[in-house]
């Protein structure tokens, strides 16, 4: 609960610098970054989570990754988490600040599960089903699972709708787990 906390205050804070230097879309491309980079390299996360490894060292690291790639405010952002020892933070700050982002513009995350890569007629469809549904700018992440068999699942703000046939399929087996068929002969 605290690092939800910490991670909240921190995404905000930069929200509300980002919004007083006009910077918020590119803020949060920035932030998209930081998160992926910090998701794909489990490396990272144990250096910065590592208390020994000193906050200057931490800061260089941060510079050779973020500084070509990263406006000005976003780098300075990133220093001063490093300075205050919060770094082992940065990626639930990101994901935080990517979060209020959304919130800001109306946008609902949404994530589309199939076989097999979906073609865009279906994300298309997916999109404009979730969009009149909520009202709301829609944000689609694809994900590809091959144990749903075929179909597809759509979640989103809570709401999921699951039509693979994996799903299907458990359902036939409890109707027929549950069925009291007697013979009479």
């Amino acid at each position: 609960m605290q690092d939800y906390r910490i991670n909240t205050n921190y995404a905000k804070a930069l929200f509300l610098l980002a919004a007083d230097t006009g910077e918020q879309e590119r803020v949060q491309e920035d932030m998209r970054l930081v998160n992926e980079v910090f998701a794909s390299n489990r490396q990272l996360h144990v250096v910065f989570g590592n208390p020994e490894v000193s906050s200057h060292k931490k800061s260089a690291i941060i510079a050779d990754l973020f500084q070509s790639h990263v406006c000005k405010t976003t780098m300075v952002f990133l220093d001063f988490v490093v300075r205050k020892n919060r770094s082992i933070n940065l990626r639930g700050i990101s994901s935080a600040f990517i979060e209020l982002y959304r919130q800001s513009r109306g946008i609902v995350l949404a994530k589309l599960t199939t076989a097999i890569p979906a073609d865009t007629e279906t994300q298309t469809i997916a999109t404009k089903v979730i969009s009149q549904h909520t009202k709301k700018e829609v944000e689609l992440n694809l994900i590809t699972n091959a144990d749903a068999i075929g179909g597809l699942s759509l979640e989103f703000e809570n709401n999921m709708y699951d039509a693979t046939i994996r799903t299907q399929l458990a359902k036939l087996r409890r109707a027929f787990d549950e069925n009291i068929y007697e013979s009479k002969l």
